[in-house]
């Protein structure tokens, strides 16, 4: 068997001397013996064959159902979309798959395209003049989006639409903690819209999101007179399939907009690695997180792209920085391009408009159900929440044996259920019935 040491005996004597010491056994007598792990400790079996390995992962793989055999009726943040196959024939050439960080931009040409041609595709989404190369997933991206505003306005206080994801929200609070930032929930009014307070403290950022967790549209008028009122900047985490029937954030006010692009090109894969989207205003553009690729023309006048701005926040600042993302995630990134380049403006509106009238039909299936009530009225896009009359997990979990993935519990007696475009009428109807199965 070859010797993978990446060490040789020559260079671990030159190390060995160079510490004065005798022998690697030295090296480690500073570790108390108590938390040294002895020789065949680990008690590791003997190594398989590549065609045993595999055959042992797809006995693994074959004891999880949900994602195989499931009809997916669940959202909250992550959605069962179409792929189209031009996303992988050529989103995982070699190019792409192996590309690095484009330090040497003569040799990136490829990759820094893609990437500028990402950023302008987010920017139109959003309606908002500048966005990055994009983030590790949309919770980090909100992240950055609250730590921006909190620094460009000066102030901590930030409110958060108890309309966000409520993962999200957990990931912002788990951050503040080490920012300072003070994490306040704006409340749902009876409509599961955002009851902004009338008046209150300055804020650094307003964070909502578009339509929010439960489904509904948000007023982003009422949330950008909010920022406002209380001198903050306005962050919407957007979702982007909705845009191809909604108004663009942008075109409300916000500052600062953020979302998931997992939707686009990039499967549920047992949650992730996914995507965060980020744009911004123009005089936001200095403590804009991440990387930032640019146009420009070399030395014979051909356009070329290159990282820009590089001396921002992040390298200037240090400890003191807004942000200290310097990275992003090229490959889901470029799938993200292709996929929605291969959709197109009407493609996109396509699809928004075959998740809306996916969900009126679900969700006035679900309530011809005796006993399913509305969780809350307000007008929903492609995602709505139901009452049930029992616990909303045992209906989750008894849905499984009918071959659905119902959707998640968003309370004891509540269930949010998501459609997109890959439902049929048929499956819908099936759902419908077994829905009433289980809950009879």
């Amino acid at each position: 068997m070859a010797d993978f040491t990446p060490h040789t005996e020559a260079e671990i004597a030159e190390m060995l001397a160079f510490c004065g010491l005798s022998s690697v056994d030295e090296l480690w007598a500073t570790i108390p013996a108590a938390i040294r792990l002895a020789s065949g400790a680990l008690r590791l079996p003997s190594g398989s064959s590549e065609p045993d390995t595999l055959a042992e992962l797809r006995r693994l793989s074959e004891a999880n159902a949900v994602g195989r055999d499931l009809v997916c009726f669940a959202g909250g943040g992550a959605y069962d979309h179409d792929v189209a196959s031009v996303v992988r024939r050529v989103g995982f050439r070699a190019e792409y798959v192996t590309a690095y960080t484009p330090y040497q931009p003569e040799v990136a040409q490829g990759v820094l395209q893609a990437l500028f041609e990402y950023q302008t595709l987010v920017a139109r989404l959003s309606a908002l003049p500048i966005a990055n190369a994009s983030l590790y997933d949309g919770a980090t991206a909100t992240v950055e989006a609250v730590n921006l505003a909190a620094a460009s306005t000066g102030t901590h206080r930030v409110v958060i639409s108890a309309g966000v994801n409520p993962r999200t929200v957990e990931v912002v609070r788990t951050m503040a903690a080490g920012t300072g930032h003070a994490i306040e929930l704006a409340d749902l009014d009876g409509h599961g819209a955002t009851a902004w307070p009338s008046a209150g403290d300055r804020a650094g950022a307003l964070v909502v999101q578009y339509p929010n967790y439960l489904g509904v549209i948000e007023d982003l008028g009422a949330a950008r007179r909010a920022a406002d009122a209380a001198g903050a900047l306005l962050v919407v985490v957007m979702d982007p399939v909705a845009v191809g029937l909604l108004r663009p954030p942008g075109e409300y006010g916000a500052d600062v907009v953020v979302g998931e692009g997992q939707v686009f090109g990039t499967p549920l894969s047992f949650g992730g690695p996914y995507v965060g989207l980020f744009a911004c205003r123009q005089e936001h553009v200095r403590r804009l997180p991440g990387r930032l690729v640019g146009e420009t023309v070399d030395v014979n006048g051909t356009t070329s792209y290159v990282t820009t701005l590089r001396t921002r926040e992040q390298d200037i600042r240090r400890e003191r920085a807004s942000s200290n993302v310097c990275t992003n995630q090229t490959l889901i990134a470029v799938c993200c391009a292709i996929q929605l380049g291969w959709l197109g403006a009407a493609g996109l509106r396509e699809m928004a408009l075959q998740c809306a009238r996916g969900t009126r039909y679900t969700r006035e299936a679900l309530l011809a159900v005796d006993g399913v009530r509305p969780y809350v009225d307000g007008p929903v896009l492609r995602e709505f929440a139901v009452r049930t009359r029992m616990p909303a997990p045992v209906v989750v979990e008894r849905m499984v044996d009918e071959g659905f993935l119902a959707g998640i519990a968003v309370s004891d007696d509540a269930l949010l259920v998501a459609v997109t475009e890959r439902r049929t009428r048929e499956e819908i109807d099936r759902f419908a019935a077994a829905f009433e199965k289980v809950t009879r």
